[in-house]
This record gives C-alpha cells, sequence and structure tokens, in this order.
C-alpha cells in the first residue's frame, strides 16, 4: 500500500489527507470500541483529516459522535494537533414535537452558531474547530449574520476555519463576496454529493469552488454502496431505495465492476481513485464500519488512471457534459 499523499485544504497552507475519514457510523453502526480502533489505523495510516456533524450519533443519539471522538482524543494525549477536525452546524440536536420543528432547533443564526459551537467543543473535548461547516444553507438569514457569528469564534481562537456544505455555486459566490468585503478569509471548503453516479456538481459548484479557492470534499463518493461491487448488498445498501438503483442499473454496475476487475482493482478503490483525479477535489470522505473498509479504502492511493480510463469511465458514467453553459448551450 502506497503512504498517504496531501494537499492543501483549499486555498489555505494547511496540508490534508487526500481520504478524509467521516465518522457519520459511530455510534450508530460502529460501536466505540471499533470506532477507536478505526481512528488509531487512520492515523497509522495517515490520516490526519476528521470529518464529524454535531448532529450524527444515529441510534445512539445526536451529538454521540462528537463525544466519541472527544474521549478517544482525550485516551491519546498530543494527538489532537495532529489533527484536522471539521465539525458542522445546522441540524437539529433536539426531536421535533407532534406540532413540528422545536422552536430555533436547526439553522446557522449568530445565535444557534454560537450554542452549537459550545456544544460540539463539550463534546469533542477540545478548545477549537479546525474547519466549522454549514451543512446546509440557511435562507433565512442574511450573510452579514452569518459572517458575524463566525468572525467572533475566529477571533476567540475557537474556530481556525469555515466551510460549507450543500451549497449551490451562487451560495458559495454570495458567501465568499461578501466575507471579502468585511475583510475575512470567507469559505475554504464545499462538501458536495459527487460520485461517478451523481456529477451534477460539475456544471456549477465545481467551477465556483476553484474559482473561490475552495476544496471540494465529495460525500457520499461510492453512491450509497451502488459503486462497491458485491459486497454493496449487505447492510445499509441493502436498502429498498438501494436495491431499486441496482436493479435499474444492472448491465451499468456490472460493466463497472468488469472493468475494475480486469485491471485488478476492487469497485470500490476504483470509484475513489475516480474522484482523487477530478479537477478541484481535495479527498472523499469515507465512512468505513471496520477497519478492513478503511484499508481498503486507503488502496485507492495506488490507483493511477490514465486518459484511456478515464474516458472510458466518462463513456460508463457520462456527467453533465462539462461545465455551464457549454454542458447545455454553446
Amino acid at each position: 500500500m502506497a503512504g498517504m499523499d496531501y494537499t492543501f485544504l483549499g486555498r489555505t497552507g494547511t496540508s490534508v489527507s487526500r481520504i478524509v475519514l467521516g465518522t457519520m457510523n459511530f455510534g450508530d453502526r460502529t460501536p466505540e470500541e471499533d470506532a477507536f480502533a478505526i481512528m488509531d489505523r487512520a492515523l497509522e495510516l495517515g490520516i490526519n483529516f476528521f470529518d464529524t456533524a454535531n448532529g450524527y450519533g444515529g441510534a445512539g443519539g445526536r451529538g454521540r459522535t462528537e463525544e466519541i471522538i472527544g474521549r478517544w482524543m482525550k485516551a491519546r494525549p498530543g494527538v489532537r494537533d495532529d489533527l484536522v477536525l471539521a465539525t458542522k452546524v445546522h441540524s437539529p440536536m433536539v426531536d421535533p414535537t407532534p406540532e413540528g420543528d422545536v422552536v430555533n432547533a436547526r439553522g446557522a443564526s449568530a445565535w444557534q452558531v454560537r450554542r452549537e459551537a459550545v456544544g460540539s467543543l463539550r463534546r469533542l473535548q477540545t478548545d477549537r474547530i479546525d474547519l466549522y461547516q454549514f451543512h446546509h444553507i440557511d435562507r433565512h438569514i442574511s450573510w452579514p449574520e452569518l459572517w458575524q457569528s463566525m468572525e467572533v469564534l475566529v477571533a476567540q481562537g475557537k474556530v481556525v476555519y469555515t466551510g460549507s456544505s450543500n451549497f449551490a455555486a451562487w451560495n458559495i459566490a454570495q458567501a465568499n463576496e461578501i466575507a471579502q468585503q468585511r475583510h475575512f478569509l470567507g469559505l475554504v471548503s464545499e462538501q458536495s454529493l459527487y460520485n461517478l453516479v451523481q456529477r451534477s456538481i460539475e456544471l456549477e459548484v465545481i467551477p465556483a469552488a476553484q474559482n473561490y479557492g475552495l476544496g471540494i470534499l465529495p460525500w457520499s463518493p461510492l453512491a450509497g454502496g451502488l459503486l462497491s461491487g458485491g459486497a454493496a448488498k449487505e447492510g445499509r445498501s441493502s436498502s429498498e431505495r438501494i436495491a431499486k438503483q441496482r436493479a435499474e442499473r444492472r448491465d451499468q454496475l456490472a460493466a463497472y465492476e468488469e472493468f475494475a476487475r480486469e485491471r485488478g482493482w476492487t469497485p470500490s478503490a476504483l470509484g475513489l481513485a475516480w474522484l482523487l483525479h477530478q479537477p478541484g477535489v481535495t479527498g472523499p470522505i469515507i465512512g468505513p464500519r471496520t477497519v478492513e473498509q478503511l484499508e481498503s479504502a486507503v488502496s485507492a492511493l495506488d490507483i493511477r488512471l490514465g486518459e484511456e480510463d478515464l474516458r472510458a469511465l466518462d463513456e460508463l458514467f457520462p456527467g453533465p457534459g462539462g461545465q455551464a453553459p457549454e454542458a447545455y448551450a454553446w
């Protein structure tokens, strides 16, 4: 297995691993003991970029994932300074009532951002969040309010960088234009749904991110298991929705898996490697449930795709045709 590759996080001077450890399964499908083992092995493999969110925890309850990471770091003195630790704000931390959402349960108002930052720092048992990300666009607040809250957290040393997740291209442009007016660094990364099956961000999000110096962090890099080969039929990937997609794409997926096998690669490693070859991508966010899945994902770094390979994959999984407007106009 090759050593870890690193790149800069967007336009910053901070180096991060090209494989990002996603932790959404921790406390839900992955018990704490297994989560500890995965994080230990991730460090051994050179992964220094961990991603989580305030609302992660699943069956363990919202906030559970951050708590697990916090206990893991506390039990390993000195490990915190080796990590670029990312979390998010926006998701509700309490269950809705029969009448609807609890007041101020979700969003990114200055009030909510401050409250949730305090909560995340407490659960993570750390003094700072290296990358604090807006988990979704909040259309109910103004950009000045959004940036004021982040400016305060940065000034206090509680946040280092800010990022976005699930933003449209024009949201990225708005956010960073106003941040520039306020003499603030603004967004340095964008988490988006991106994989061989879902390539719509190539139209506008990736061009906008590259223009403003944001690194792209693809989530669901294997399309919820569609690109993982036969193993994708297990666990969450065996859901009715995924089973239906596999049936609809049977011939396409069979051709893809054969393409990988002919070259001695696993389908999952190939899916991650394809993302690593795309312009603007910092690194895909993987969500291993076991150490073995983690090690398999890191093997994607060994794959070098030539122009012929990339063309063949484009034929199997056509993208939107480039960026807008040329993709649909002239």
